[in-house]
């Protein structure tokens, strides 16, 4: 069984983890009859985009493997906030999920205080589904072709350089923080309203540098619109192989993407667990679902429960260290 964090017994859920837990019996009778119904699966952000491409993935994986339709509820707002919170506050019975994200459940937690959820404590992660890269992009005519001709170009216009980003405190802006520090460059932060506006912003050279997520770049990197320096996954991206690692171009420790996977809220049991977990990863495997996944530049990530705790364990960690080192607050 999962257990409930101590913290737990000390907020409003403290009843609904303990009558979990002491389900027993009861609860792996309810799990060789789950699911009783439909299940409603949260995506904390608007329609279109990576995470909506893995919402209807799973959405499609989970019918399949447990034979039960679901339904997708986007509930955006403060930067998926609002989404996240209805999900940790849910009822642990396996019927409410979560696309979590980067965004969610590693960003928004490193800059807010309290978002209403702790990344950690409020859900029990079920899987992980994909990855997906950001790239770091400058205009087509910018002199630089690499990273490091990047950062000489900046050093020697301190100040005088631009990066883009799609609003404070957005996962792109902690990006180029990042890079930034690591660097040890002196670059000013343009924020935009959205993804969209960042790309036409540099698109039409009104900054200098941006991260977007490759889903919307590997069309205008190919016509030469936009000049690609390196990409920020551990390994190239297989739609772009030419395009160096951030850290294949010497910026040390440098891996950061924009993933999702799945939670469920705090005390599900972990019978349930275990059976959405077998049936997403068997999903994962389709090379019908590895092909939509790839449209959108993102990649399948399977594994167990445990694996993508102790992914989010760490992700909390690395965007939490950003943020301090950015001395970025949403507060």
């Amino acid at each position: 069984m999962i257990r409930c964090p101590a913290i737990l017994l000390r907020s409003p859920l403290a009843l609904i983890c303990l009558l979990a837990l002491a389900a027993g019996n009861v609860t792996r009778a309810s799990a060789q009859s789950y699911p009783a119904r439909s299940i409603k699966l949260v995506v904390p952000f608007g329609p279109g985009g990576p995470t909506d491409v893995s919402a209807r993935i799973v959405a499609q994986v989970v019918q399949a493997g447990l034979g039960t339709s679901v339904v997708i509820e986007n509930r955006p707002g403060a930067g998926g906030a609002i989404g996240t919170k209805s999900v940790a506050n849910a009822e642990p019975d396996g019927a409410t999920l979560l696309i979590g994200t980067s965004a969610t459940l590693g960003v928004v937690p490193a800059l807010v205080k309290n978002p209403g959820y702790d990344p950690i404590k409020s859900f029990a992660p079920v899987a992980k589904v994909a990855d997906s890269t950001l790239v770091l992009v400058v205009p087509a005519n910018f002199p630089a072709n690499s990273v490091q001709e990047f950062v000489v170009h900046a050093k020697a216009n301190p100040g005088k350089l631009s990066f883009a980003s799609a609003g404070v405190g957005n996962q792109t802006q902690l990006l180029a923080e990042l890079f930034k520090s690591k660097a040890g460059l002196d670059i000013v932060h343009v924020p935009y309203k959205s993804g969209a506006e960042m790309v036409t912003a540099i698109l039409g050279e009104q900054v200098h540098m941006a991260f977007p997520d490759v889903s919307i770049l590997i069309p205008l990197i190919r016509e030469g619109r936009l000049k690609a320096l390196a990409v920020t996954s551990a390994k190239r991206h297989p739609q772009l192989p030419d395009v160096p690692t951030m850290i294949e171009s010497g910026i040390p420790d440098y891996v950061m993407t924009f993933w999702s996977g799945v939670v469920a809220p705090a005390c599900t049991p972990a019978e349930l667990v275990e059976r959405l977990n077998a049936a997403i990863n068997d999903g994962l495997t389709s090379a019908a679902v590895r092909e939509n996944l790839a449209k959108v530049g993102s990649e399948a990530s399977p594994g167990s429960p445990q694996d993508f705790a102790d992914f989010i364990v760490a992700e909390t960690r690395k965007w939490s260290a950003v943020a301090r080192t950015a001395g970025i607050s949403l507060e």
